[in-house]
């Protein structure tokens, strides 16, 4: 390890913003001051004008997302999300999770777009790109707000999340989940606490994410698993075994997805494993450089999510295993999106 390793953050560097004229600190340990081993968070409001993305992928299972919150102080090394911080002016490294931008009108604009008679309702997914509950939602409560707006216009929603902060709206999601309404993803693509605190430094643990598995799956709340991302040479290894506790804990389906490190997050976790795993460093940038034929990253569809050659393969094969041998003949239910439609007719005959 390093001696000049950032406790409790994920990115090690600010990498260079390609939108601005001047150049990050590149050293985040100046931030420092008299003893300190943490770098504060910074809470910033914006004011968003939309609140509702459209997802052109054909990768994705859902066509909507919405972010209430931009950087994530969970400070996973790996996110993809980063690369969207410089739009806003900041680094995709400590700046991604150290910045966050906090959009507190989100509520009232999820509900405009929801009461408008020409919306047609399709699921939207919340947390499509970074995570809706982050620490600092414990305390703004967005998250919560925009699920109680959903639940009013009886609106299909998914979310994807690694903080077990999620149960503390169970009594929402229960009452979703008995129309269709929701789909809750966990994200857990390790069960080493070692690895998970470095990796993901601000997140639930591996056992927090298996518990709130459980508790949501015993609610009646249909739950999946991402296994995601897989890192060959550091976590590929553990898919059988998080499949295997996952459905034992209720989980209706799992699934994973490769690690791509598009733009800068290929400097900022080059960095971080240089540091974190040094002996181990050659080895795991070489393995993902054979998942996407000779680079670091892929931006193609059908092919960034899942690698190429015989490592994705392999790791294919695994996940195939662990779905047939752990999850058969379960899935996750549709969802329902007549509901809303019917809500919104109803609320019209009070006009009449």
């Amino acid at each position: 390890m390093s001696q000049q390793y950032l406790k409790g953050r994920g990115a090690q560097i600010n990498t260079a913003n390609r939108f601005e004229k001047h150049v990050n600190d590149p050293n985040p340990n100046r931030y420092l001051r008299d003893g300190a081993t943490q770098i504060p968070t910074k809470i910033i409001e914006v004011q968003a004008k939309t609140i509702i993305n459209k997802v052109d992928s054909p990768d994705l299972p859902f066509s909507f997302s919405m972010n209430p919150y931009q950087g994530c102080e969970h400070g996973c090394v790996y996110c993809y999300a980063r690369n969207t911080h410089s739009y806003w002016g900041y680094s995709a490294g400590l700046d991604f999770e150290q910045k966050i931008l906090v959009k507190k009108d989100a509520p009232r604009l999820l509900e405009d777009k929801l009461k408008s008679a020409r919306w047609k309702a399709f699921p939207i997914m919340l947390s499509g790109n970074t995570d809706c509950y982050q620490p600092i939602e414990k305390e703004l409560e967005i998250t919560r707000q925009m699920l109680e707006i959903l639940w009013k216009y009886r609106h299909p929603v998914g979310i994807i999340t690694k903080n077990s902060l999620v149960l503390r709206d169970l009594d929402i999601l229960t009452e979703m989940s008995k129309h269709q309404l929701v789909h809750v993803a966990i994200s857990i693509n390790t069960r080493n606490e070692v690895l998970r605190q470095y990796m993901e430094p601000r997140t639930a643990s591996s056992f927090s994410r298996f518990r709130t598995v459980q508790k949501l799956a015993e609610a009646g709340v249909p739950t999946f698993v991402m296994i995601s991302p897989i890192i060959p040479g550091l976590n590929e290894h553990e898919i059988l075994s998080i499949a295997d506790k996952s459905a034992k804990l209720g989980a209706c389906g799992i699934g994973y997805s490769m690690v791509r490190l598009n733009g800068d997050v290929a400097e900022i976790f080059e960095d971080w494993v240089r540091k974190v795993y040094p002996d181990r460093a050659e080895k795991v940038l070489n393995k993902i450089y054979d998942v996407h034929n000779g680079a670091l990253g892929n931006s193609e569809f059908k092919k960034r999510m899942t690698g190429d050659g015989n490592i994705a393969d392999i790791v294919q094969q695994q996940y195939k295993l662990a779905k047939k041998k752990f999850f058969k003949d379960r899935q996750i239910p549709a969802f329902n999106t007549e509901l809303h439609q019917f809500f919104k007719k109803q609320q019209l005959r009070l006009f009449y």
